[in-house]
């Protein structure tokens, strides 16, 4: 079977993981802390609905505890609302996330259409909204995006949220990298979801608390009968023990995402400035990564170097070879200085051994 996502690092040694957006800053300690102390308790059930970390979770977002599902990372929460609504219709743009159709296939969605976001600036335009019609289930959206990590503009957004609510389009939007955004908590839907009972967010501890071992996401909506559904289209204890005290204690954590945002401003212009340097076509996305293009064997050149970075060929509109097209698509974490060092002397190394002067 493939691994066609980024953080498949077990099958090198001495890698450098560009391919997975987990923060930089790494897991706070007193995560660590909390997990080695709940490993104490493994000889017991977790709470079966995590109701200590829901609660948890409400007062820090500010939002009811009923109103939340946690689970075995986003992708759990994805796959169980896929479940639940059995959807004949669905809409994805292309590119994003593929868990989305994924879910959707696995349980049995008959029709998936694409919105094509145009190659210029990878925003949802006005025409988005044509199609939205009556006979469509449900909509996927990603905010920011993944992989481009651009956010959808705030007026399209809610004209988005308010069609599908007059149509009883169910709306799913993927938040899981907001809270890396300086502006996250105004863009987000979060304060739209008793307004709109069916708009679902999605969020996880996954990538911002550099928690992707540990496995933790969750769900917020207004809409009990479907988190009921939810709760029983995967199975039971889905959140352990070790996981549930690793989510109370990140959000006990106290300037660690502030911290976070100011560190990947800084890197990120760093590598900016690197990539113009190398005549590097990229996007100034929102999220804690950048999405670019380069050579089509940038990805088996960097290998070559210890450097796993994600190839975004598999992403639905984004043209690979067998298109003719002279580069390919690429995204990467924003990681620390001394890592970011090194993929940029990597990549000077390869520009260098070209011959080129610029890669355009």
């Amino acid at each position: 079977m493939q691994n066609i996502h980024g953080g498949d690092i077990y099958k090198y040694e001495q890698i450098i993981d560009f391919s997975a957006n987990i923060n930089p800053l790494g897991t706070p300690e007193s995560v660590k802390t909390a997990i080695r102390q709940a490993a104490e308790s493994a000889d017991v059930y977790p709470q079966i609905y995590s109701d200590r970390l829901r609660s948890a979770l409400a007062k820090h977002l500010q939002v009811q505890p009923e109103q939340i599902i946690c689970g075995n990372g986003a992708a759990d929460i994805i796959y169980r609302y896929a479940y639940a609504l059995r959807a004949n219709k669905a809409l994805l743009t292309a590119p994003c996330f593929v868990e989305y159709e994924q879910a959707l296939h696995a349980s049995g969605t008959k029709q998936i259409d694409y919105y094509a976001l145009n190659h210029t600036d990878f925003q949802i335009q006005e025409d988005f909204l044509d199609m939205l019609r009556a006979d469509l289930d449900v909509v996927f959206l990603c905010n920011p995006n993944n992989p481009t990590g651009m956010c959808i503009n705030e007026a399209v957004l809610t004209r988005i949220v308010q069609k599908c609510f007059e149509l009883q389009i169910a709306l799913c939007v993927d938040e899981c990298f907001i809270e890396f955004l300086e502006d996250g908590a105004d863009r987000s839907l979060l304060s739209k979801i008793s307004q709109y009972p069916n708009l679902l967010i999605i969020r996880a501890f996954t990538k911002s608390y550099a928690m992707a071992g540990v496995r933790l996401g969750y769900g917020m909506t207004a809409n009990q009968e479907l988190i009921e559904k939810m709760y029983i289209c995967g199975a039971s204890w889905n959140v352990s023990v070790l996981a549930q005290a690793a989510g109370i204690a990140a959000l006990q954590e106290k300037g660690y995402l502030a911290q976070t945002r100011a560190f990947l401003a800084n890197e990120k212009q760093y590598l900016y400035t690197h990539f113009d340097r190398l005549g590097i076509h990229y996007w100034k996305g929102a999220a804690n990564y950048i999405f670019f293009q380069a050579e089509t064997n940038l990805g088996e050149r960097l290998l070559q170097k210890h450097i796993l970075l994600r190839d975004c060929r598999n992403y639905h509109n984004l043209p690979d070879t067998a298109s003719n097209e002279p580069l390919r698509y690429y995204r990467i974490a924003v990681r620390t200085r001394a890592e970011n060092v090194c993929l940029i002397q990597a990549l000077q190394e390869i520009y260098s051994a070209s011959g080129k002067e610029r890669w355009e």
